[in-house]
């Protein structure tokens, strides 16, 4: 039984080495990302009330952890893999999508969601 996610990139004809080295290009950390680290590094060293209100609302900047070889071959597995690495294949995914001149995907095209309400509503589904 084939997961969603490779069912999907079979179908759109998508090499899984191309997602990790699309990640790779996007994840990385670029002289914007260190400067907004850096303005909240010293904002939160200072005393001045606006500036660590500045640093809050500034840019969220990148994470600087591409898809590895490992979290992708669990997510073709099957095996549960974290929301942010979900994330990352999905932005990864799209990269892909837009160089071919393609429709961009939901996250639920990859992967199987967790129903809301958790344990709960597994309950009363038993």
């Amino acid at each position: 039984m084939a997961t969603k996610i490779e069912d999907f990139l079979k179908e759109k004809k998508i090499d899984p080495r191309r997602i990790i080295a699309a990640s790779a290009k996007i994840e990385r950390l670029q002289p914007e990302d260190r400067a907004i680290r850096l303005t909240k590094r010293l904002a939160r060293g200072s005393e001045d009330a606006a500036k660590k209100k500045e640093a809050a609302s500034a840019k969220k900047p990148r994470s600087g952890r591409p898809v590895t070889d490992r979290t992708l071959s669990a997510a073709l597995k099957g095996k549960p893999i974290s929301g942010p690495a979900k994330t990352r294949v999905l932005r990864a995914v799209n990269r892909l999508l837009e160089q071919k001149k393609q429709e961009k995907v939901e996250l639920s095209a990859l992967f199987d969601l967790p129903k809301k309400g958790g344990a709960a509503g597994a309950e009363a589904a038993g």
